[in-house]
């Protein structure tokens, strides 16, 4: 009888171990997933960054310059003039009667 206690003590030891196994793992593996999206976030992030500041023509580092309220980004090397779609709009606003705002002002009709 003492034997047949001992092996139900060590299934049920056994069994208990196992359940914490699981959990640990499941802990882990929720973890791990978390900090690879953080990472690949950040990655990703880094990458946009620096895309961003590569002049398309020429590959030289862009330098970022207000000009009158309107940010835009510019080429030391070839002297390229970069703007993003809302700064083209703000510009475009402005100048309602010029050709950029007529452009523009075409392509909302």
């Amino acid at each position: 009888m003492a034997t047949e206690k001992d092996r139900l003590g060590e299934k049920l030891h056994d069994a208990e171990k196992g359940r914490e196994d699981q959990y640990f793992s499941k802990r882990d593996k929720e973890l791990l997933d978390r900090m690879r999206g953080q990472r690949e976030k950040e990655l990703k992030d880094e990458l946009t960054k620096a895309a961003e500041l590569i002049c398309p023509r020429c590959g030289a580092h862009l330098s970022e310059q207000v000009h009158q309220g309107v940010a835009a980004r510019k080429c030391p090397s070839c002297g390229g003039l970069w703007l993003d779609k809302d700064a083209l709009e703000l510009l475009a606003d402005r100048d309602r009667d010029g050709w950029l705002g007529r452009l523009f002002g075409a392509r909302a009709r």
